[in-house]
């Protein structure tokens, strides 16, 4: 009897022990409010604008806990990224008050070691718990934040799919052998496995929520590191805020032990600011503050804050920087034929109907630029002023490719190529904005003939019509007949070779090998001032080519 009656002194006492344990546990004296955003892609005064962001941040801090997070994808995607190589958008973070980002795929796109020099401009820690160099991560897995005793776990988690996504070459040694990785196994397990690893090391440290910051997504061809997929296979996240796909979906899931995660994502430029909120009695919820006015917030109410002034002082290095010498052609570029005028007495546009050397070179900016391309397609229609002999400025080299469209490449076989060159040609003699211009590859064409190439009902290439005849012959590549049975990896930008862009629905199920790595217009850049050392002269002297297209039939 004395040995049950000691058993149940112990157990009281050990229970006793953990009431007062989960009494004196921490709770949060008022709600924390995570705001975070993802793919703002530069867009520094669209939607609510880093000034609404920082007005939103300040009138919540009056009466909330309040953090700011981001989840990738901030240092590019227009003009203010190409042009700073990403420092004025962290300048403008600082400024804004950012407390922790994750890496996107497209934080690397102006190389490996300008991005490192970012994060060490930055004000606020760059995390990601599966980036990591010959094993070793780059960045710390997670930090801890506290508020009123309560200790917020962040776990940073950045998708395999940028190195398909950014410039592989960036992510190797001068070997070409990859030295940055992302756990990109095929199963997935290792993506899972260090996002565990994560939780259960936050967890120790006494984390009593963990917020997963992931740059995912919903995409199928994200699989298996989808935002689903990292949930499922995983325990211990509270909540996931995501970025990557542009979704806007809120949803709650069930992660490896069946317990409720909460899954939230904020879009894109901006247009909305992901709001996450841990009230004081622990309860976790998400929401979206959107904003849908056409007029940017901004402008529409006069916003004038720290925000503000950062995104007014990187506008201003915007425009200084446009107006900077940053190469120079020996000859004149062109998209017009140099002589010849129509009845008007204006210059006739050839752009969209024969090769030209503008054309070429951006060609060649394509080829070079994607590490890997055996041919690179550049639709004329895209390019869309001349450049005279002289000096160039970077916005003389902006101005060329003005629609934002993103390097990607593409494997597919002979066939297609041999379909997408037809496609190129069907409406000559007369103008077509898909008139390709051409690098890796030579051919010949005979308008002469009728086209065989048959639109569906939206005018777009369907097939060709094997009875017929094709325009297109002697193609080769890099001087060898084409092999309609080989595969070729091509490049050009996403709004051809994913988007059907100009009708070229002949790339459908094409591999991806690199998806909108970089912007057209930076291409372009980078290939002058870097490959060619910032002067045109060789090669780009006869301003209707390299006789990379040769029409065989009567002169167009």
């Amino acid at each position: 009897m004395k040995k049950i009656l000691g058993l149940l002194l112990v157990l009281a006492l050990l229970l006793s022990c953990a009431i007062a344990e989960e009494a004196a546990a921490p709770a949060l004296e008022k709600d924390l409010i995570i705001l975070f955003t993802s793919d703002v892609h530069c867009g520094i005064d669209q939607g609510w604008g880093y000034a609404g962001l920082y007005a939103v941040k300040e009138a919540l801090a009056k009466d909330h806990h309040v953090l700011l997070v981001d989840d990738g994808d901030a240092i590019q995607g227009e003009p203010i990224g190409t042009m700073t190589k990403g420092e004025a958008i962290i300048d403008i973070m600082n400024a804004v008050g950012y407390d922790i980002a994750i890496p996107g795929n497209h934080e690397f796109d102006y190389g490996m070691d300008r991005f490192l020099e970012l994060t060490e401009r930055a004000n606020f820690p760059y995390i990601s718990c599966n980036f990591n160099k010959e094993g070793e991560l780059v960045f710390p897995a997670y930090v801890i934040k506290e508020f009123d005793g309560v200790k917020i776990g962040f776990i940073g988690i950045t998708t395999p799919m940028t190195l398909r996504s950014s410039t592989p070459r960036y992510f190797m040694d001068e070997n070409g052998n990859f030295i940055y990785g992302f756990l990109q196994s095929e199963s997935g397990e290792e993506v899972y496995d260090a996002v565990q690893k994560a939780v259960d090391a936050v967890r120790a440290e006494g984390a009593n929520y963990v917020i997963a910051m992931g740059h995912l997504g919903d995409e199928a061809e994200c699989a298996p590191w989808m935002y689903s997929d990292v949930i499922a296979n995983t325990t211990g996240i509270d909540a996931l805020l995501d970025g990557h796909s542009h979704d806007t979906e809120q949803v709650v899931m069930k992660n490896k032990d069946g317990n409720d995660v909460v899954r939230s994502a904020c879009g894109t430029k901006l247009a909305h600011i992901g709001a996450l909120t841990i009230s004081k009695d622990g309860k976790i919820s998400s929401e979206l503050y959107t904003w849908n006015s056409s007029i940017a917030a901004p402008k529409l109410l006069g916003l004038e804050n720290p925000g503000s002034e950062a995104v007014a002082s990187a506008s201003g290095v915007l425009n200084e920087r446009l107006q900077e010498v940053v190469a120079h052609t020996a000859v004149d570029l062109i998209i017009y034929d140099p002589t010849a005028v129509d009845s008007a007495g204006k210059p006739v546009r050839i752009i969209r109907r024969a090769e030209t050397n503008l054309g070429d070179l951006c060609a060649d900016a394509y080829l070079d630029q994607s590490g890997e391309a055996d041919i690179a397609f550049v639709n004329g229609g895209g390019i869309r002023i001349s450049m005279n002999a002289g000096d160039l400025t970077l916005n003389d080299i902006l101005k060329v490719h003005p629609f934002g469209n993103s390097l990607t490449v593409i494997e597919i076989t002979g066939q297609q190529v041999l379909d997408a060159l037809e496609w190129s040609v069907h409406s000559l003699p007369g103008e077509f904005g898909g008139f390709d211009q051409v690098a890796g590859l030579t051919f010949e064409y005979d308008a002469t003939i009728p086209t065989p190439c048959v639109e569906d009902e939206s005018k777009m290439f369907d097939h060709v019509d094997e009875s017929m005849t094709r325009r297109v012959r002697n193609v080769l590549v890099a001087g060898e007949p084409l092999d309609p049975e080989k595969t070729y990896k091509v490049a050009s930008h996403d709004y051809q070779l994913l988007n059907n862009g100009d009708g070229y629905t002949m790339y459908a199920g094409a591999t991806v090998l690199q998806q909108s790595v970089k912007l057209d217009n930076q291409v372009l850049i980078d290939y002058i001032t870097e490959t060619l050392g910032g002067v045109v002269a060789e090669g780009y002297e006869n301003p209707y080519g390299q006789g990379r297209i040769v029409s065989v039939g009567p002169e167009q």
